[in-house]
């Protein structure tokens, strides 16, 4: 996985997408652009989990967009998917790499500057740094937001690629991409917008012009 890999990344949430299918909402991000995609179920049983991870990797698979399962190792081994997301207290990134093997992507969520600097040493791809901003879709984030500079800051320390998750709409991305970050996560940007492709596109755009 290069850095440029994570440009626009799409991070799922079925309740947001205005009642479309989220296969139509990925496969229209995906047209658009959007470089990676994250499947997040929080209250899907195994089996429909894995059922909805296959058939989106159908959709992204031909089209060389990894898809990542957020938290569930097992669910990323039953589908076959290229990887595999967790938070602080999820399972340790060690064991989500012996388990899902060296050529795959895992990811690390960050809040605060002390996780940030215990993520160096962790066998992770990219970091998802956040809240960018203040957000209403993530209920689960502790941190205080970093902001533009905070961003920044974080660029600078990190040998790993970052990730902004956490607030970010279109009108904030040009100055997330001009921190230096590899890539912007986005949820409501993508799957609340009346056209998921162009979202994509203008989110991608913006990256391109102002830092990626």
């Amino acid at each position: 996985m290069q850095p440029q890999d994570l440009l626009v990344y799409l991070v799922t949430d079925r309740d947001l997408c205005l009642g479309r299918s989220l296969e139509d909402v990925v496969a229209e991000a995906a047209g658009g652009g959007c470089t990676m995609v994250q499947l997040r179920e929080k209250h899907a049983d195994t089996g429909e989990f894995v059922a909805l991870a296959r058939r989106l990797h159908t959709v992204l698979r031909p089209l060389n967009i990894p898809l990542i399962i957020n938290d569930r190792v097992d669910v990323a081994l039953a589908a076959g998917v290229e990887g595999v997301h967790v938070g602080q207290s999820d399972m340790p990134p060690v064991d989500v790499r012996r388990l899902m093997g060296p050529d795959a992507i895992v990811g690390l969520s960050v809040e605060t500057e002390e996780e940030l600097e215990a993520a160096q040493s962790e066998p992770v791809d990219y970091l998802g740094i956040g809240p960018a901003f203040p957000t209403q879709t993530k209920k689960d984030v502790h941190g205080s937001p970093w902001g533009a500079e905070g961003l920044a800051r974080a660029v600078r320390y990190s040998a790993l690629p970052l990730v902004a998750i956490g607030g970010v709409q279109p009108d904030n991305v040009p100055e997330v991409a001009r921190s230096g970050v590899a890539g912007v996560a986005v949820v409501s940007a993508i799957c609340s917008a009346p056209s998921p492709r162009e979202a994509a596109q203008s989110l991608v755009r913006a990256m391109r012009e102002n830092g990626c």
